[in-house]
């Protein structure tokens, strides 16, 4: 059994932000020269995210307000964590949307169906942030 192993980095100039990663991934795939196996795609912080789902505009803003609702950046005086902070929201986020994925490896290629992609949510951005990918298989 083969293993491989990549870091992707990203510093987001915004506070949040959605960014496909599906191609980066695929590099990484070829790199490892797995052609039957699995792929973890993880979030290595705890304010950003990595999910599956459609690469639609409308969807990514829907995901905005939605999560906004769900775990408001303000006030942050309304978060207990938020003492020195202000990203109590962003690791509420974070839960909700999830840590990582694992998508199948066949023939090659990410077994993904259709429309799906893979994501980096950034919750709480401006810093240099990064994603492990993780393959094994042969």
């Amino acid at each position: 059994m083969k293993s491989y192993r990549k870091e992707l980095w990203f510093q987001v100039p915004t506070r949040r932000a959605f960014i496909n990663i599906t191609p980066e991934v695929e590099m990484a795939l070829a790199e490892s020269g797995v052609s039957e196996g699995l792929v973890l795609v993880n979030a290595m912080h705890i304010t950003a995210s990595v999910f599956i789902n459609d690469d639609e505009s409308g969807l990514h803003h829907d995901y905005e307000v939605w999560l906004e609702k769900l775990a408001p950046h303000e006030p942050v005086s309304g978060y207990r964590h938020n003492v020195g902070e202000d990203n109590a929201d962003a690791h509420m986020k974070r839960q909700i949307m999830g840590r990582e994925v694992v998508v199948a490896i066949s023939d090659g290629r990410l077994d993904l169906g259709t429309w799906e992609q893979i994501f980096y949510g950034e919750f709480d951005g401006r810093r240099k942030k990064r994603v492990l990918v993780k393959i094994i298989g042969e």
